[in-house]
C-alpha cells in the first residue's frame, strides 16, 4: 500500500531528506511526505473516521511544513513527531465536532501495510479477518491508541509514548494488553489465533 510509490521504498534516505527539507528543498519534502503520509493517513482515519481523515491529515501537513525547520531529530523520529501533530489536529477536530474517536476505523486497510517482524505484526496477522475492525474497536481507548501507533505508524514504544504524553513503560503495557485482548477476542469469536506474546520483546 503505497510502498511502491516514489520516495517510499526501503532505500530512501529519510535522514538526508529531512535535513534537505528543513533547508527548503521541495523535492526532499516530497520524499518525506511520501514516506510518512500513507501511515499517517491511516492513523488519522482510525481517530476521526474515513470521511474526515483527508482534511485532518492536510491540516497536520500544513503544520508539519511550517514547523519542520525547527524539528530536531532524524528520519525515524520524524514519524513520531508527525504522528503527535496529527493526533493533536485529530483531537481538535473531534472537539470541534463534539464527536468521539471512531476507534479502529479503517483497520482493514492496515492489513496491507509492510510487515514489521514483531509481536504487533503477529497480532495483526491474527486479526486479518473481516472482524478486524470490530476487534480493534472493542479495545479500551488507551490500548487501541497504543496498538495503532505501534502498528499503523510503526513507532517504537518510546516514540509512541511521546505522542500520547505517557511513559514508555505505560505504552508497552497498554500495547501488550491490547494485543493479548485482540487474541482473546478472536478466540471467543471462534478464530484460533496462533499468536505468541513475549513480554521480553520491546513492544
Amino acid at each position: 500500500m503505497g510502498a511502491e510509490r516514489e520516495g517510499v521504498g526501503p532505500d530512501v534516505d529519510l535522514d538526508s531528506a529531512v535535513i534537505a527539507a528543513q533547508r527548503g528543498d521541495e523535492t526532499a519534502f516530497r520524499v518525506v511526505y511520501r514516506a510518512v503520509q500513507p501511515q499517517l493517513l491511516n492513523y488519522v482515519r482510525s481517530l476521526v473516521g474515513a470521511a474526515d481523515a483527508e482534511d485532518v491529515a492536510s491540516e497536520a501537513w500544513l503544520q508539519i511544513a511550517r514547523d519542520l525547520p525547527g524539528f530536531r531529530g532524524d528520519g525515524d523520529s520524524v514519524r513520531g513527531w508527525a504522528a503527535r501533530i496529527a493526533r493533536n489536529r485529530a483531537l481538535d477536530h473531534i472537539r470541534a465536532r463534539s464527536r468521539r474517536p471512531v476507534s479502529g476505523a479503517g483497520v482493514d486497510e492496515l492489513l496491507h501495510l509492510p510487515g514489521r517482524a514483531d509481536t504487533a505484526d503477529e497480532a495483526l496477522d491474527a486479526v486479518a479477518t473481516d472482524r478486524a475492525l470490530a476487534a480493534i474497536a472493542a479495545l479500551p481507548r488507551e490500548q487501541a491508541e497504543a496498538v495503532l501507533l505501534r502498528v499503523v505508524m510503526g513507532l517504537d514504544s518510546t516514540s509512541a509514548a511521546r505522542v500520547l504524553g505517557k511513559r514508555a513503560g505505560s505504552v508497552r503495557m497498554a500495547t501488550h494488553r491490547g494485543l493479548r485482548r485482540l487474541a482473546e477476542l478472536l478466540e471467543l469469536d471462534g478464530h484460533h489465533a496462533d499468536v505468541t506474546f513475549s513480554t521480553s520483546k520491546a513492544l
